[in-house]
């Protein structure tokens, strides 16, 4: 007979998902065309036939969502003269978390005289969820670029508010290696954050758009009065650069706000199919 083990348990590793998913696109005949499509793990990519001048790649995860110790990198490049518009399938989730976050890390180049539209649909937090989000974006000069990223504080119909979701997103925009914009957004599920009249003030929805282009300030009026009244969401500009800043007690009262002003800012002036469906 063997004698009992007396030492530590060690809990068996947990299965998580890892993913990579890269395109790069280059102009060729007058229209934007797949030169490079990398996948790996859970991370896919889906090209949609389209019928406008820009190449549309939908990002998926087959995983069907992010928990603790996820880890997947997206990276997209418009070569000089190409322009690109890329989307999720569906809203991202990030679920419970046992202690470690989940990583979602995105990689993007946009050459000379080239846009690129970075355009996720929304990412719902559950309850316990931990996510660490990061955007690096390299821009030739000359080229313009869009970014909606839009965060959701659990289901509106399960009557969740996700109290104890954390969440950090960092954004660093360069030009020629020059930083043109950078931003970090946490949440720590701390009361203040949640409830502060100068951070959500109790809303459960809340989203950032930037664009990156010559004359920003020239767009900065038509995109002020595409606000629905009423709505807690501002606009600046500032040379080359505009943002929105927008929260809404719900998804779709968020996404009243986002649909106008990402069409007005997107290279393609429109938006996305998936976001219409």
């Amino acid at each position: 007979m063997q004698p009992a083990a007396t030492g530590p348990v060690t809990p068996p590793a947990m299965q998580r998902s890892r993913g990579t998913g890269r395109l790069v696109a280059g102009l060729r005949g007058g229209r934007t065309r797949l030169d490079t499509l990398y996948q790996e793990g859970c991370c896919k990519l889906r090209l949609p036939r389209a019928h406008g001048a820009a190449l549309e790649a939908v990002l998926i995860n087959t995983s069907g969502g992010l928990t603790g110790g996820d880890a997947i990198r997206w990276e997209a490049e418009a070569a000089p003269g190409a322009r690109v518009v890329v989307t999720t399938q569906a809203c991202e989730r990030a679920y419970r978390s046992t202690g470690e976050a989940a990583r979602v890390s995105a990689r993007l180049h946009v050459g000379s005289s080239a846009h690129l539209d970075w355009l996720p649909q929304e990412t719902i937090l559950y309850e316990g969820s931990r996510l660490e989000r990061t955007l690096d974006v390299e821009l030739d000069e000359g080229a313009t670029f869009t970014a909606v990223e839009a965060v959701l504080l659990g289901r509106e119909a399960m009557g969740e508010a996700a109290r104890s979701a954390r969440f950090f997103d960092r954004w660093r925009i360069r030009r020629g290696g020059r930083l043109v914009h950078a931003e970090a957004t946490r949440l720590c599920g701390a009361d203040i954050e949640r409830d502060g009249l100068s951070l959500i003030a109790g809303h459960n929805a809340f989203a950032t758009v930037l664009a990156i282009a010559p004359g920003a300030e020239e767009r900065l009026d038509a995109l002020r009065s595409l606000l629905p009244p009423g709505v807690v969401a501002a606009a600046s500009a500032t040379g080359e650069r505009l943002v929105l800043r927008a929260l809404a007690p719900s998804g779709l009262a968020l996404r009243r706000i986002l649909a106008p002003a990402v069409a007005l800012l997107s290279g393609a002036g429109a938006l996305p199919r998936l976001w219409t469906i």
